[in-house]
């Protein structure tokens, strides 16, 4: 496994993907760090799922991914215990079941996990914490 492997929820590529401000800006900075690191991004299902519910599609979702290049990017399996562990987290923490999953992918590879969101996030620091694109920086 690589040394510096970094797990990012949706919201971090379309950041990137929809040039969104600010968080374009960091965002991109952080890419090209990875890059120059020679880092990892890994994404899930999950990941895709997410970017499907926002509209995206199949060929879109490609697109997104191509930001980052093809020696830098891998996908991760998701296993039905994490899935079933992601739905006890949610219920007990109320939060999402797609965050719970995605701090418990982080935790079980030992991926720096990378999002915005600071809502929920934060209630799931006891499985993984979550860091800001700007923590990086």
């Amino acid at each position: 496994m690589t040394e510096n492997p970094y797990y990012w929820d949706a919201n971090v590529w379309l950041d990137i993907y929809e040039k969104r401000g600010y968080a374009n800006e960091v965002a991109t900075k952080l890419l090209r760090n990875i890059i120059i690191e020679d880092g990892i991004i890994f994404y899930s299902d999950l990941v895709i799922d997410e970017l499907k519910k926002v509209g995206y599609s199949q060929y879109e979702i490609l697109q997104i991914f191509s930001i980052a290049k093809p020696d830098h990017l891998k996908k991760v399996h998701i296993y039905k215990k994490q899935i079933d562990e992601a739905r006890r987290v949610a219920k007990k923490h109320d939060v999402p079941e797609a965050d719970a999953l995605h701090a418990i992918l982080a935790r079980d590879n030992q991926f720096t996990l990378v999002s915005r969101d600071q809502k929920d996030f934060p209630k799931l620091r006891y499985i993984w914490p979550a860091k800001l694109p700007e923590d990086f920086l």
